[in-house]
């Protein structure tokens, strides 16, 4: 048995213009796709994709946020490495002041002059240390200080304050710290610098006693306690021409003194010089004629500038060349030891500058990852979206030359005809 289906005109014409409107959207859809370049232009087209594709648009907006905090950091320590570089240049040419300073020819003007000269320096080193970036943050200041982290000499005191938290800020994978340990770069620790000043009681005109810079030859022993050596006495050593003087070590931080100590014979008269020991972890000499009631102090020195400052005072007021080269010993060691942590500091700054770098890097190898991750997920393949938009747009005219066809096909137009 054979069905026949009857089709009318009016299923045809709804049928053409179905198709006709099936393929003018999907032709008007290939057309956004190609004017957007996305193969994606809304979620609804590939959930999935769309989804992918804001995950890796959010990251990479993360990144670039970062991005800009580090490079704000990056400019904060630039800047501080650029002040240790000026604070380290301004310390060696006082440097080269205090040796020149003890010249054997120079009168007691000339060494003012130099100390003049230190001063000036040194009140630029004030300025230089306390410089602060654009936010108006110290470069120096550690974990957070005042505006000015370092303030001094202080009233009554040669001695330095730093305002703040000592400490270095932390950085990790994605940021670094924005400001340098000003405290660790030019404060001193007793225990970690075994950096001392001596100072030698009155000793009356036609004798001299000076001291060499304080060794440290152990700085696990080191207190930073005060000391007081105290002659008791000098006598004619063994040899003809020799002396022999003993001494007592009393701490006065803690108020215990040693028992007598006999120093080796020396020679006062040819220079001779005696090795005080007993002091933990330190060694220092004495050079000239002491003798008994004499007394050496022993202090940590708390900070480069105040070192700087004991200079100035030492050797602007030296009467003598025994006197001024105290002064200049002292300050020398002093100074090499506050070059050595300013140039630790601005080590590590450098490091600092270069993991910067790597995290730039870093980053930069990332956001490539993840844009690429972004155009596989909603970009268009051009080629491909050319040829469908041609095979769409072919289709089409194909569909309207039909229609036009279906139009003709009515009963009523052979009965009139």
């Amino acid at each position: 048995m054979t069905n026949f289906n009857r089709v009318s005109s009016a299923n045809m014409y709804d049928s053409t213009l179905r198709n006709l409107s099936a393929r003018q959207k999907t032709l008007a859809d290939l057309q956004e796709n190609l004017t957007s370049g996305k193969r994606v232009v809304r979620p609804s087209d590939d959930p999935v994709a769309a989804a992918q594709a804001e995950r890796a648009l959010t990251r990479i907006g993360r990144i670039q946020t970062e991005q800009r905090a580090l490079e704000v950091q990056r400019n904060a320590i630039t800047q501080a490495e650029s002040t240790l570089g000026d604070a380290v240049g301004l310390v060696q040419e006082i440097r080269q002041l205090v040796v020149a300073a003890g010249g054997g020819a120079l009168k007691p003007e000339d060494r003012k002059t130099y100390a003049n000269q230190i001063q000036s320096l040194r009140e630029q080193l004030s300025d230089v240390i306390n410089r602060k970036d654009t936010n108006g943050i110290p470069l120096l200041g550690a974990l957070g200080s005042a505006l000015e982290p370092f303030t001094g000499p202080l009233s009554g005191s040669p001695d330095y304050l730093f305002s703040g938290l000592p400490g270095q800020g932390s950085s990790n994978d994605m940021s670094i710290t924005s400001t340098l340990d000003g405290h660790a770069a030019l404060m001193f620790d007793p225990k970690r610098d075994g950096v001392y000043q001596a100072g030698v009681s009155v000793i009356p005109s036609g004798r001299a006693l000076t001291t060499s810079a304080i060794t440290p030859t152990n700085l696990s022993q080191v207190t930073g306690d005060g000391y007081r050596i105290d002659f008791t006495a000098v006598v004619p050593g063994a040899t003809p021409g020799t002396s022999s003087a003993t001494y007592t070590i009393t701490n006065t931080t803690t108020g215990v003194t040693s028992a007598p100590i006999t120093a080796p014979d020396f020679t006062p008269d040819k220079g001779g010089t005696i090795s005080v020991t007993g002091v933990p972890g330190m060694t220092f000499s004495v050079t000239g004629t002491p003798a008994a009631g004499d007394a050496i102090t022993l202090q940590p020195s708390p900070s480069l500038m105040s070192s700087i400052d004991g200079a100035i005072q030492g050797i602007g007021g030296a009467a003598n060349n025994n006197a001024a080269n105290q002064a200049v010993g002292q300050a020398l060691a002093s100074i090499d030891a506050g070059m050595e942590r300013l140039s630790n500091m601005r080590g590590y700054a450098g490091e600092l500058l270069n993991r910067a770098d790597r995290i730039t890097g870093d980053q930069g190898r990332r956001s490539i990852q993840l844009e690429a991750d972004r155009s596989r997920a909603e970009d268009l393949d051009m080629v491909k979206g050319i040829s469908d938009f041609q095979n769409a747009n072919v289709g089409y005219e194909a569909a309207l030359k039909s229609y036009a066809q279906v139009q003709r096909l009515s009963l009523f137009n052979f009965i009139n005809g």
